[in-house]
């Protein structure tokens, strides 16, 4: 059976007979399929989260496990960039952090400094300025190993645990990812603690000048002066201060953190369900000298890693929740009865994991809310994620509507108020908190990252907005569907495309809007739908593809840069165009011929680059369920519509 055509074959749009690669794509889905039920692929980030991860057993001390290292140490050399060091995302540009974190990673693991690759990641950092350019969270690893002192570390007291809610700095004023990691980062800077490193493996060939002479990092390129020159006056203020704190107020300062700590410890997901605060809270641990709790702390992060027979890495987190609820939407489309039922295996592993019972962080501002969210990975009680929630609604609607009958009905019910009860003021939603928009917070010097904050996002706002809509609500009956529409409209940009802050990136938020629009009643002709349609018919490839990285990103955008097409964000154009009724249109035809092209002998798509993302500027993942979905989905849609003689799209992606 002949499951793709090959590059050489050029099949005219209107012959195009999609069945053969919707088979052998659900085949393969349906095989990677767990025996419970859902799914879980990998989620590789960038060469950080390996190197820390190898450098937290030698900080720790731990029984040197030379068959993992040796694999992350292929691994590490693989991912180098051919400018010597280690970017964000594959065939990015040099990143120093993330040099700087791998250099010290192979060094420790026993790579000779003398080697070529070694050679060369030396030279590329020294030759922009050395480590004395990695970013605050390095500053805080390499201070843990001695390499620098704590005084190019911003001041950051644990004191600031006990503040009031009405305090400019506040932990509910910050976001989830950045609260869980935080928290324990106090206690450690209070204590400061030293790294075991057996072997004495330190780095200072990184720096130009004397490691131990470093002071403060300058200024990030999202920060403003003005609020930057004031921060940083509080910090001079606030190093001496630290020092005449009263021990019993900094005592109750790490009880108080150690309490939110372990409240949120989550056995053996961890805190906050991701490696750094994971990581933060072993180190913490061990540095109070609870050792049962470090344990515990500790065995979380195992879970997180991946290995291979030639190589190995540690994720950033799993992602089993948004895996499994999109791989069913994909079934849901190809319709036939045993990708059906297969889907509803996977939404009935879905359904207990709502969480019903606990009131997590996001109460604090909405305290009367019923819990009914759904986290991403497999337990994250205190922080469900409102992207995954209005997904996972979204396709338990749908096999409802094909034959599931009620049984989804209480959970599609509490996943809906949960929602509507986390609209932000502005009419927006965020990932995981309620008008979480302190924006002034990521000019603290602690926030060279700029993601301190949660703020409503473009593709959120359109999952939710889709998500009322697809349920039957209507501008005439639905006030927080009518302000998710307004808030959309402000949001596109002249150019005609929306924001992508969860995926890359402005391919990803028009999807996402116009599935939201489309599924709103949103006329078709209206300016905002064709101006979207216009700008994704616009950056189309030459071979029938879409692509984007992450300079998209850059504070400076200008309008789409070109990139290599990928499977993911084609799937994500040709299903944002045909949610605006263009499934004629020649370009959903050329896509879809790029993706029958490019499938491979497997039913799947290669695709080595980042399509999503964590953090803006800071840090990118390559979700390896997302080759296996999306495209396969974009397909059965193709599919679907041309068999039907419509171009109507009922569903709100």
């Amino acid at each position: 059976m002949t499951l793709a055509l090959t590059r050489d074959q050029r099949l005219p749009p209107h012959s195009l007979d999609v069945e053969p690669s919707t088979r052998a794509a659900t085949g393969a889905l349906l095989q990677s399929q767990r025996d419970d039920g859902h799914w879980v692929f990998e989620l590789e980030a960038d060469a950080t989260i390996p190197s820390e991860y190898v450098l937290l057993r030698h900080y720790r001390g731990e029984t040197i496990d030379k068959a993992i290292e040796r694999k992350i140490a292929v691994y590490l050399r693989r991912i180098q960039g051919d400018h010597g060091g280690w970017a964000l995302y594959h065939q990015g540009d040099f990143d120093m952090s993330a040099s700087v974190k791998a250099y010290f990673a192979l060094k420790m693991i026993g790579d000779a400094t003398d080697v070529p690759h070694m050679i060369r990641a030396r030279e590329a950092i020294l030759a922009r300025g050395g480590a004395v350019r990695c970013n605050v969270f390095t500053r805080v690893l390499l201070s843990l190993f001695g390499i620098v002192s704590w005084r190019s570390v911003p001041e950051m007291p644990v004191e600031i645990v006990l503040l009031p809610r009405w305090f400019p700095f506040h932990l509910s004023k910050v976001s989830y990812w950045a609260r869980t990691v935080m928290v324990p980062l106090l206690v450690l800077q209070a204590l400061r603690p030293r790294a075991k490193n057996s072997l004495q493996v330190m780095i200072d060939e990184l720096f130009i000048d004397p490691p131990r002479e470093v002071g403060l990092a300058a200024k990030a390129g999202h920060q403003k002066w003005i609020w930057f020159v004031a921060f940083r006056g509080i910090d001079a203020i606030l190093r001496p201060a630290v020092r005449l704190s009263p021990k019993w107020l900094r005592r109750r300062a790490i009880a108080r953190a150690v309490a939110f700590v372990s409240e949120r410890l989550n056995g053996e997901d961890g805190l906050g369900a991701i490696f750094p605060a994971m990581a933060n809270s072993v180190m913490m641990f061990d540095a109070l000298g609870r050792d049962a709790d470090a344990a515990v702390a500790r065995a979380s992060i195992d879970r997180l890693l991946i290995v291979h027979d030639d190589e190995a890495y540690c994720q950033p987190c799993v992602s089993p929740v948004w895996d499994t609820a999109l791989a069913c939407h994909a079934l849901l489309e190809i319709g036939v009865n045993e990708a059906r039922a297969r889907a509803c295996k996977g939404l009935d592993w879905l359904q207990p994991r709502q969480v019903l019972d606990v009131a997590g962080d996001w109460a604090i501002k909405r305290p009367g809310v019923p819990p009914g969210g759904w986290a991403f990975q497999y337990a994250n009680p205190h922080y469900p994620d409102l992207d995954d929630t209005a997904v996972v609604v979204m396709a338990m609607d749908r096999a409802r509507r094909v034959g599931a009958g009620a049984r989804y009905d209480v959970a599609i019910a509490r996943g809906t108020e949960w929602i509507k009860g986390l609209q932000s003021s502005n009419g927006g939603w965020a990932a995981f908190d309620v008008d979480n928009i302190y924006e002034y917070l990521n000019n603290i010097p602690f926030a060279d990252h700029g993601a301190l904050t949660d703020p409503p996002t473009d593709d959120v706002t359109a999952r939710c907005v889709s998500m009322l809509a697809q349920l039957g609500e209507a501008f005439e009956n639905s006030e927080a569907l009518s302000r998710g529409v307004d808030y959309l409209m402000s949001r596109q940009l002249e150019e005609g495309s929306w924001y992508g802050r969860w995926g890359m990136n402005y391919i990803y938020g028009t999807w996402s809007v116009l599935g939201a629009l489309n599924v709103c009643g949103v006329h078709r002709a209206s300016p905002a739908i064709r101006k979207a349609v216009a700008w994704l018919v616009s950056i189309q490839n030459s071979d029938g593809g879409w692509g984007e990285d992450g300079t998209s990103y850059k504070l400076d955008y200008r309008g789409h840069e070109p990139a290599a097409s990928t499977a993911s964000q084609t799937a994500w154009a040709l299903l944002g165009l045909m949610a605006s009724g263009e499934v004629d249109h020649p370009a959903v035809a050329l896509g879809a011929r790029y993706l029958l092209q490019t499938q491979d002998e497997s039913g799947l798509w290669n695709e080595e680059r980042f399509t999503a993302t964590g953090f803006p500027r800071v840090f990118y993942l390559r979700y390896h369920g997302y080759r296996r979905y999306f495209p396969l989905w974009a397909l059965a849609r193709y599919r679907n519509l041309k068999a039907s003689g419509s171009a109507d799209v009922p569903y709100g992606m």
